[in-house]
């Protein structure tokens, strides 16, 4: 792995709105480099997404270079030495350089520095302890490259000491090794989350969420979750029963379709059918409202779906249950399958579904109203009954037995 990288071959150190932060910050002796994930997925030939940025610049300084270089300087976390600059609606975080004064384990009390390795001290990962000059020069302190290269994540330093200034870091050792790592965690730095997982129950839910959703995204998540569980760490933050055989075959379903993983279905595929459970952990991680009504759905839903529907059944339950709902049980259901070679029937359901037009029921309470049922509840219960009808003649377009039906349904009815 080379100890430089190349601007010419990193799009995003030359594009203009790097560039014109850069250059704001470098004016009159400043100094900046990028940091953390940028400079490591870029050695890894990873996309670069987040551009973070640190400087021997204190905050105020930051401001006004942005400022005068008609860059917008927004003060996300002033207080951490951490301002937002938007270049042409592109943000980079820009961070002054720091060290710990004082921390409890969910947040830190920092000074500001002009020492580039202090301030490398103070971050999580030796891989993420990384700095590049604009010119590509790579600045290791304390052997990240080497880490990067055997696929360890190592903490800078003593693992318990990192720990205990920020609990989140047992949950990003595992995230991180899921996405970066190869073989067995490190054992120092397994040790030392065992022991202080405890500490886990202090981080709020946004938190434990956005560690966790990171970590069920990485293409291959279960040699890392069965590691948690058996060290007592993921019951720290998924605490009840887990499915994790129904997970294991969910991931080895996307490996073997090519198709992406998703971190909440995964999560669902780790869930008990059980709403209540569903809604208390929305709860607990803070979900979004679509979040928590996708996870509650997928818990809630007791439609039979097997490999072998017929066309007819499949846009009956299509129909009922929305074609996002039907993909996640699919999955779902899938990957409780016994029978390995149902494969070519499931993706065949999925691909039908992705492209079923969604037929209009055609009726409306007018419609209703005119074949002589009163203005009231009376108009929904018997629009329920033809609709029912009209599913079950899979969607029929003929006009006259869907006006005969709702006659019938009408007369049917005492007013």
């Amino acid at each position: 792995m080379s100890a430089r990288l190349d601007p010419r071959f990193e799009s995003w150190m030359t594009a203009p709105e790097t560039g014109a932060v850069m250059d704001a910050l470098a004016r009159d002796g400043g100094e900046a480099r990028f940091v953390g994930g940028a400079v490591r997925n870029a050695l890894l030939k990873q996309p670069v997404e987040d551009i973070d940025i640190a400087t021997t610049l204190l905050p105020d300084a930051v401001v006004k270079r942005l400022e005068a270089a008609q860059l917008k300087a927004v003060p996300t976390g002033v207080e951490h030495g951490t301002i937002t600059a938007v270049s042409n609606g592109k943000p980079f975080e820009v961070t002054t350089l720091r060290r710990d004064v004082a921390t409890d384990g969910r947040r830190a009390v920092v000074a500001f520095s002009k020492d580039w390795k202090e301030d490398a001290a103070r971050r999580d990962f030796t891989m993420n302890a990384l700095s590049a000059s604009r010119d590509g020069e790579i600045f290791d302190y304390f052997g990240g490259i080497a880490d990067l290269e055997a696929g360890r994540v190592r903490f800078v330093g003593d693992p318990a000491t990192r720990i205990a200034e920020d609990y989140l870091r047992i949950l990003r050792l595992f995230r991180f090794h899921a996405w970066y790592g190869k073989g067995e965690i490190d054992g120092d730095a397994l040790r030392a989350a065992a022991l202080e997982k405890a500490g886990l129950r202090q981080l709020s839910g946004e938190r434990i969420q956005s560690e966790m959703l990171k970590l069920l995204a990485a293409e291959n998540p279960m040699p890392v979750l069965r590691v948690m569980a058996a060290s007592g760490i993921l019951s720290e933050v998924l605490p009840g029963e887990l499915n994790l055989p129904r997970l294991e075959r969910l991931v080895a379903i996307d490996a073997d379709a090519f198709f992406k993983p998703d971190a909440l279905l995964r999560l669902a595929a780790l869930l008990p059918a059980d709403v209540a459970r569903a809604a208390q952990l929305a709860e607990r991680w803070k979900l979004s409202g679509a979040q928590r009504a996708r996870l509650e759905d997928i818990a809630g839903a007791r439609e039979k779906i097997v490999s072998y529907l017929s066309q007819r059944e499949l846009r009956k339950i299509l129909y009922r249950l929305g074609v996002p709902l039907f993909r996640d049980l699919a999955f779902l259901r899938w990957a409780e399958d016994p029978k390995a070679s149902n494969g070519i029937q499931w993706r065949a359901l999925l691909e039908i579904a992705a492209t079923w037009p969604r037929p209009k029921f055609p009726l409306t309470g007018r419609d209703v109203m005119q074949a002589g049922v009163p203005e009231g509840p009376m108009v929904g219960d018997v629009l329920a009954e033809v609709e029912e009808w009209w599913i079950d003649a899979d969607f029929t377009d003929d006009e006259f037995s869907i006006a005969e039906r709702l006659k019938a349904v009408v007369q049917g009815k005492a007013y």
